[in-house]
């Protein structure tokens, strides 16, 4: 699934295409600001602005104090970028009286430009749509049914103790260029939790025989979020494409799965009264991943990752199912689930018992037990005042239980600029920690 570059690959972050966008939008802004009528700047204009204030301040207010659909604040950047959107909506709303069919069509054609310009910069903060393709691939990309993926059972490679898969592997004359991608739903069969489709990434080496054992990732996205962002924003297909070129056609399963049910949710990821989260990525996922799936069965060989609300949640699968995940990956994590604080957590979804939130949460369990045989690896963004700061609190911990811990920070901030290479940097070690890679 190569692609020749083009229009698509052209860059909606950084280059020509972000900064015609800014030079343009300012422009429309000038546009609508300005005016020759006396009553424009005595009274039509500063309404519009302070029209545009109270607006943004309400947006901010709504989602930061009232609705609460995650538990950290908008960042400043994108407030400001949003209010300069709203303005230049109020702006083109407040000059239609005096202007002509002709007058009113620029000044909608402006303030698009101008709500253009927002969401430029907002995707600019946060890379989420680093390119055309990206923003578009829900429509451009081809998925393979899971059945004609994983074809009939295979021949297993055998690979004696001691030794990496790669090590004994032979590539075939055969072997496909790339992997496939295939979406399926993993029902909740234990926890009866209605997860939203996962998605299937096998690699070449997965298709032919003998088949390898491969070590299965498990992948999370973040809250606000679903599976669909590691396809999109996070080119989990030509990330890991590119990994099974350069290892003859290895490359691990991943299997990208949805830990909140819906964009909005905040299942804390936990057995709760917001639902039985945890049984379902500790046991229905693992099971339909066997029931469907020839990998390997050892814990040692299954790895959890996730970014921000997923990296928080991967890190709560390997300290309270050590039995399933032996490799974690937790890439911006917090230092504890939250609904926005430790009381509010605990009464909403534990009716306000705190020890049954202390029983479960990552820093409270490792205060009080070790994992020697656990691998983990905590990523994060060196410009990220926020969640940098708790994932080093929380990889300090985990070296405090045992766990086998390294501490990785890339540069950026709380954005796909960290999450992404969060997963490609470290698919070599993940890799070596499961046992594809000696």
């Amino acid at each position: 699934m190569r692609i020749a570059a083009g229009p698509l690959e052209w860059s909606l972050v950084s280059g020509w295409i972000p900064l015609t966008v800014l030079v343009v939008g300012l422009c429309a802004l000038a546009a609508l600001l300005f005016s020759r009528r006396r009553t424009w700047w005595t009274r039509w204009g500063p309404a519009a602005l302070l029209l545009a204030a109270v607006l943004t301040w309400l947006l901010r207010t709504a989602v930061d104090d009232w609705l609460q659909p995650f538990p950290d604040p908008l960042p400043t950047a994108v407030v400001l970028w949003a209010g300069v959107a709203v303005l230049g909506v109020c702006l083109a709303i407040f000059r239609m009286p005096t202007l002509h069919w002709k007058g009113r069509a620029v000044a909608v054609l402006a303030a698009l430009l101008v709500v253009l310009l927002g969401a430029s910069q907002i995707n600019r903060h946060f890379d989420q749509y680093p390119t055309l393709r990206t923003a578009l691939n829900s429509w451009l990309m081809k998925t393979t049914r899971l059945s004609d993926a994983t074809g009939r059972s295979e021949p297993v490679l055998r690979v004696p103790p001691g030794k990496a898969i790669s090590d004994v592997w032979r590539p075939p004359a055969d072997l496909p260029a790339d992997g496939t991608l295939s979406r399926t739903p993993i029902p909740g069969a234990r926890s009866g939790f209605k997860a939203r489709d996962a998605y299937v990434y096998l690699p070449p080496a997965y298709r032919v025989t003998p088949r390898p054992l491969l070590p299965v990732v498990v992948l999370m996205a973040g809250q606000p979020g679903s599976p669909e962002d590691w396809i999109n924003s996070g080119r989990l297909v030509d990330m890991m494409n590119a990994f099974a070129t350069a290892h003859r056609g290895l490359a691990p399963v991943v299997v990208v799965v949805d830990p909140i049910g819906s964009q909005f949710a905040n299942t804390l990821c936990l057995d709760s009264r917001l639902g039985q989260v945890q049984t379902y990525l500790a046991t229905d996922v693992p099971d339909w991943i066997r029931a469907h799936l020839q990998v390997a069965g050892a814990r040692a060989a299954w790895a959890v990752s996730g970014i921000s609300f997923g990296g928080t949640c991967s890190l709560q699968l390997g300290v309270n199912a050590p039995q399933v995940y032996g490799v974690v990956n937790d890439v911006s994590g917090q230092e504890a689930p939250t609904l926005g604080s430790r009381q509010k957590t605990i009464d909403k979804a534990f009716g306000g018992d705190a020890a049954a939130f202390t029983k479960v949460n990552p820093l409270d369990v490792m205060a009080r037990q070790r994992f020697p045989d656990t691998k983990a690896a905590f990523v994060a963004g060196s410009g990220d005042s926020t969640y940098r700061p708790q994932q080093r609190k929380v990889y300090e911990a985990a070296l405090k239980a045992g766990m086998h811990a390294e501490w990785v920070e890339l540069p950026g901030g709380h954005s796909w600029q960290v999450w992404r290479p969060g997963l490609e940097r470290q698919l070599p070690w993940i890799s070596r920690e499961t046992g594809l890679l000696p």
